[in-house]
């Protein structure tokens, strides 16, 4: 059939493993980082983003060869490198081992389009890296390919769940119209903040009166300064009103007395006894006791208890033994939610708490002071006019919003007597936070008339009606503002615990995790100390993002449903959905709608003008509040396959749509990759009208964390590559479905084996040419005549991909595929001979042969595989006279498990010679068989980890020289 269409990039091949590796270390960039402005959950990376984008909208060598041929540089470049490529594929059909022993004899155009497809390659290897995220010549080399491929008109991106906006951000990084929606307010006005209001006022100078930090201002530099500026100038009126409320603590004589700036006041919540004894007594219920944990300078509270008065108090204790710092990391707590009264030793358990909450019978005590102190923190006793004072205040207002009802296995904060959101912060937290957001108004003045004196046009129009002048300018900057306040509530509420970890000791945020799990001992911060979570801290984390931010393109959010929004003419599509049951955005995000709706009412009335977050249209599979889980799955189903049925129906055919699909872990490590959640979306895009032609799995993990751990962590997420499906499409049986799939399904998996693809991300990659053949039918018939299910898709899919990897065995020499089935059989672990015996003589051998090859043990009527540190130390594949495929990957795998990326592993793979692509094989054949069959984590892990490491070590391996010295290298590490 032929194609109506330009193949894109990422319908057939994109650097994966660039892709990945530099999408994780993002998870590690903070200062400047999109996420950082405002927090959101599950953000997909931005290198991930930005790489996706541009395989979408760039052709793919393989669409173009005549005009590759027709280019003489890259043609002769191709006739140079054919007899290489010849040669190399000559090699390889002749040791009839490895997946490329199968590939036909490579032409000149292939070898064009190859060389072609790298040299786009190393564009996205480049465009990733997150220092090339503001680089403007790697920019512009990846903008240039996307007009060439786009006859230079650059069409708009829309993603109708923005969320934190990550792509819509990206697509206008690439020049690109960006445009995005979301039915959560709080998500709209992230989107807003990054991608719609920056370009408004592009280029322009700082408006403030102050001293100016630079001569020429580019980009969102000088919106980037004024709010510098005017965050100080906030910070400066809010000391004014309530500086008092944060008074100075008495520092101890042997650190030189005097008086200290607070950074933290850390309390614990009590309850009153159960004892009958002490039933009028509220007593503190702690997790920890512990304050700092550096070695040598241990600090951490001691309760005093005196049941004459019937107190408890608290005392700083500096170093101590083992044994009292081992008691102290616990408090008085004796699992989830049960503690010990320090009074009477009674038990305090979960349930007495919870009713104890919900009566209003909480309190709170003052457990210990964090000072700053000339050489670091010093912790303080607990004082009592400082408690006085600040159980003393009473705020004049606080969010009235009902946090959710408890569902999943989260701690909602209802259960703990916390029935509003105002109900999670202290009088005192409440007063800043009122404080900052009544300053809005009078800062907006303040703009206003500061912009007077500049060239900025004084024009009435605010924000919300399209106004680009002075008004809107003053919007802007109480806008970031907000965004500042924020940030404040999740660092100052009575969620935020202390982090006594010796990197840390600071303030923890209330959204530590994706959840509001309930805290006993927590941290209350002071927002005028210079340590972490102070309001000038979180005014510098915004900046840093707005300063790096580059509008080169308009943008634009809206508030809208995905399954009803309308798309720009020639929109291509890239999305990021939500996961059907894995976060309630909603429910999550109104501790920020709590704050954001008074600042932000009269900037954005539209946005804010309900009282809490839309909750009965969110695509979310939520059971408790669609009464229960088939009636939540059903209805998450309806609104995915109507929003996706309408990107399909309103979008043009000429570019692939991305659509972002995240992983809940544990549920694809129970049911594997044809789980509910994956099976439910992946129906719904069927549904809709669209034919997936290709899966590529994004991984965040950091590289080292899955050694370091032991686990094969899957995917995080998957990009389902999607094109709509022929008008023309056939009805087949399930039978001409698996014959389509044995006939596909190994070719294609085959190219990913080739591509590198690790082994624990190639159940999800063989996805995307299996759903190929299945999603471009209208419907594949079973037996009875009924539709096949995506989800029984997905199950014959996964049993072709193990049908090939086991097929693979049958190309390795004898000794190989005995260790192969013993491995299956046994791990690494002792078997009968005579078991061991039957399976040698099926291939032609005897157990000697495989003793002799240097595999295995055999003694006393028992075999046994060696283990990698029991192989020769002084083996040489040059001078093994009984070579086995074998031998020659636990060896590479034992020098990659102890050096890496390595001189030493990529001159051993040199070594292998015509054995490499086998010893690739094998390992994929052996990752399947440890981490699905005998579910030994840890030895799949070393297999995965050497094929994710394979680019590399072949491209090392293509430099390293083998003479002289090396050429006699042994085994020794």
């Amino acid at each position: 059939m032929s194609q109506p269409y330009k193949k894109k990039l990422i319908e057939v091949a994109i650097p994966l493993e660039a892709i990945n590796a530099a999408s994780a270390r993002e998870k590690s960039i903070r200062h400047g980082h999109p996420s950082t402005l405002h927090l959101w959950w599950a953000r997909r990376p931005l290198a991930a983003c930005r790489a996706v984008l541009f395989a979408q909208l760039v052709d793919d060598p393989s669409s173009c060869v005549d005009e590759l041929m027709a280019d003489p540089k890259l043609r002769a470049r191709a006739e140079a490198e054919l007899p290489g490529r010849v040669a190399a594929w000559e090699k390889s059909k002749a040791s009839a081992q490895g997946a490329a022993a199968n590939a036909p004899e490579p032409t000149l155009e292939d070898v064009a389009v190859e060389i072609e497809r790298k040299r786009l390659f190393a564009i996205i290897e480049d465009l990733v890296k997150w220092e090339n995220s503001t680089n403007e010549e790697v920019l512009e080399r990846a903008r240039a390919e996307i007009r060439r491929s786009c006859g230079g008109v650059l069409p708009p991106v829309y993603d109708p769940f923005s969320g934190g906006g990550s792509i819509p951000l990206e697509a206008q990084r690439l020049g690109l119209p960006a445009y995005g929606s979301d039915l959560n307010p709080v998500a709209v006005m992230i989107g807003k903040a990054m991608i719609e209001i920056p370009p408004k006022f592009k280029d322009m100078p700082p408006i403030h009166p102050g001293i100016k930090e630079r001569s020429f201002y580019r980009n969102a530099e000088g919106l980037a300064e004024d709010v510098k500026y005017y965050g100080e100038w906030m910070r400066e009126k809010a000391w004014e009103r309530i500086g008092h409320l944060y008074p100075q603590v008495d520092l101890p004589k042997e650190f030189g007395g005097g008086k200290a700036t607070v950074i933290a006041w850390i309390w614990a919540r009590t309850v009153p006894s159960p004892d009958p004894a002490f039933s009028d007594v509220q007593v503190p219920i702690a997790s920890s006791f512990v304050l700092g944990s550096k070695p040598g300078k241990e600090a951490w509270v001691e309760p005093i208890v005196d049941k004459q008065t019937k107190k408890v108090r608290f005392r700083v204790r500096r170093g101590g033994t083992k044994a009292e710092l081992a008691v102290a990391k616990d408090g008085n707590k004796v699992g989830r939610g049960n503690f010990v009264c320090p009074l009477s030793s009674a038990a305090i358990d979960v349930d007495y708490v919870r009713a104890q909450a919900q009566a209003g019978r909480l309190g709170a005590q003052l457990m210990a002071i964090v000072a700053e102190g000339p050489r670091g923190r010093i912790y303080v006793d607990s004082d009592d006019a400082h408690a006085t004072l600040a159980l003393s205040v009473r705020a004049e207002w606080k969010p009235e919003g009902r946090v959710p009802a408890p569902s999943h296995d989260v701690d909602r904060l209802p259960m703990y007597g916390m029935p509003l959101w105002g109900d999670a912060f202290t009088q005192r937290q409440l007063s800043i936070l009122n404080t900052m957001i009544g300053l809005l108004s009078e800062l907006r003045q303040q703009v206003m008339e500061d912009a007077k004196d500049t060239k900025l046009h004084l024009d009435e129009a605010g924000l919300a009606d399209g106004g680009i002048g002075a008004a809107a300018y003053a919007d802007a900057i109480c806008v970031f503002m907000s965004f500042a306040i924020n940030r404040s509530a999740d660092r100052g509420s009575t969620i935020c615990t202390w982090d006594s970890s010796p990197k840390m000791e600071a303030l923890r945020n209330t959204f530590a995790r994706q959840a509001l799990p309930m805290t006993w001992d927590y941290a209350e911060g002071n927002p005028f100390s210079s340590a972490t979570g102070n309001f000038l801290n979180n005014v510098e984390w915004v900046l840093r993002v707005i300063e790096k931010l580059m509008p080169s393109s308009p943008g634009r959010v809206v508030q809208h449903d995905a399954q009803t929004v309308e798309f720009p003419d020639g929109a291509v599509i890239s999305t990021d959905p939500p996961y059907y049951d894995n976060i309630g955005y909603s429910d999550l995000s109104d501790f920020f709608f709590s704050w954001m709706r008074p600042a932000l009412r009269t900037i954005y009335p539209s946005l804010f003008g309900i009282l809490a977050t839309p909750k009965n249209e969110e695509l979310v599979a939520t059971p408790y509040r669609h009464g229960g889980k088939k009636a939540a799955e059903d209805f998450f189903l309806l609104g995915m396959r109507k929003a996706i049925g309408n990107m399909a129906a309103r979008t043009g055919s000429e570019y692939p749509a991305a659509i972002y699909y995240a992983f809940k872990q544990s549920e694809v490590a129970q049911e594997g990759i044809s789980s509910t959640g994956w099976a439910t979306f992946l129906q719904a895009v069927v549904e809709a009208g669209y034919a997936v032609v290709g899966t590529w799995p994004m991984r965040t993990e950091m590289a080292n964390r899955m050694i370091a751990s032991g686990t094969n962590a899957l995917a995080n997420s998957v990009v389902l590559v999607c094109r709509k499906k022929e008008v023309s499409a056939e009805v087949i049986t399930r039978a001409e479905f698996i014959r389509a799939l044995k006939r596909e399904l190994p070719p294609a998996i085959a190219e990913l084996q080739a591509a590198n693809i690790a082994p624990a991300d190639m159940p999800q990659s063989a996805i995307g040419p299996g759903m190929g053949v299945y999603s471009r039918y209208r419907a594949v018939l079973e037996a009875d005549d009924s539709a096949m299910t995506v989800k029984t898709a997905l199950q014959l899919i996964n049993a072709e991909l193990d049908e090939y990897l086991g097929g693979i065995q049958g190309e390795f020499d004898a000794d190989t595929r005995f260790a192969i089935t013993w491995f299956e059989q046994n791990g690494m672990g002792k078997g009968d001979f005579g078991v061991a015996d039957s399976l040698a003589r099926a291939r032609g051998i005897a157990v000697d042969s495989v003793k002799h090859a240097g595999i295995v043990e055999s003694a006393a009527g028992k075999v046994r595989l060696l283990k990698r540190d029991e192989l020769d130390p002084d083996w040489a594949p040059e001078e093994d006279g009984h070579l086995t495929v074998w031998e020659c990957l636990q060896h590479l795998v034992r020098l990659h498990e102890r050096t890496g990326l390595s001189h030493d592993s990529a001159a051993l793979l040199k070594r292998l010679g015509p054995q490499a692509e086998a010893v690739k094989d094998l390992a994929y054949c052996l990752y399947d068989i440890a981490a699905n069959k005998r579910r030994e984590a840890s030895e799949a892990t070393v297999y995965n980890a050497l094929i994710a490491d394979w680019s590399e070590l072949s491209q090392m391996a293509a430099t390293v020289s083998l003479e002289g010295r090396n050429r006699q290298m042994r085994f020794e590490v």
